[in-house]
């Protein structure tokens, strides 16, 4: 035994503190691409598009993997455990920004609303899909306003299909939301993940003591 300790002992005196540390640091970076890619990814809110589901300055968690994991320069989705709900919040890659370089391209966060197939269609600010009202309890209009169909797609769209492979999403703060209405829809293979949690949250203007929203942290969200 006596032997062995020392023979063990030898061989960790013999590698150098800086190897010890550069693999160390190697493996952390390995493993939080790994998880960055294919499982969790953290998120800040920028924008009132999603209030009051989300505020300006909320950090969130998305599930990467929920809708299945994508490889690297592959649309292709694999292990997918649900595909994407009307109802759910996610996150996706502006369509807009296609073509446009990895560091210009923007993440949206919004609420599905039409899967591939159904018929969607707004009349006075209500939402129809397959004939039917669909409403949240999140939505919210802070415009009391009814803006006709002659002045943009806002309060008025008329009935169109959501094509295959893709979704129809909107924010929930609805009078004030740059979404599908405006851009179109979102192919499946630019959706990032499901938003599930708040995990921080912080209020720039606020004075110093109520910057943090405590009663935010841990949040689930729907």
């Amino acid at each position: 035994m006596a032997f062995f300790r020392k023979k063990k002992k030898q061989v960790e005196s013999n590698k150098p503190w800086y190897r010890e540390w550069s693999e160390a640091l190697i493996i952390a970076v390995v493993l939080a691409l790994i998880i960055r890619t294919f499982v969790f990814q953290a998120f800040k809110i920028p924008s009132g598009s999603m209030l009051d589901t989300l505020l300006i300055g909320d950090h969130l968690l998305v599930n990467k993997f929920i809708y299945g994991t994508k490889l690297p320069f592959s649309n292709k989705r694999h292990l997918a455990l649900r595909s994407p709900e009307r109802g759910d919040v996610i996150v996706f890659e502006f369509p807009e920004d296609e073509g446009k370089s990895y560091f210009q391209r923007r993440d949206f966060i919004k609420r599905l609303i039409g899967l591939p197939g159904d018929v969607v269609e707004i009349r006075a600010k209500q939402v129809f899909v397959n004939g039917e009202l669909l409403q949240f309890e999140q939505e919210i209009y802070r415009d009391s306003q009814v803006l006709p169909a002659a002045v943009g797609p806002r309060d008025y769209m008329a009935p169109f299909k959501v094509p295959e492979n893709q979704y129809f999403v909107l924010g929930d703060n609805r009078d004030f939301s740059f979404d599908g209405r405006f851009w179109g829809f979102v192919d499946n293979s630019k959706v990032k993940g499901l938003a599930f949690i708040k995990y921080w949250s912080w209020d720039a203007e606020a004075s110093l003591p109520g910057k943090i929203r405590f009663n935010r942290i841990g949040r689930p969200i729907h």
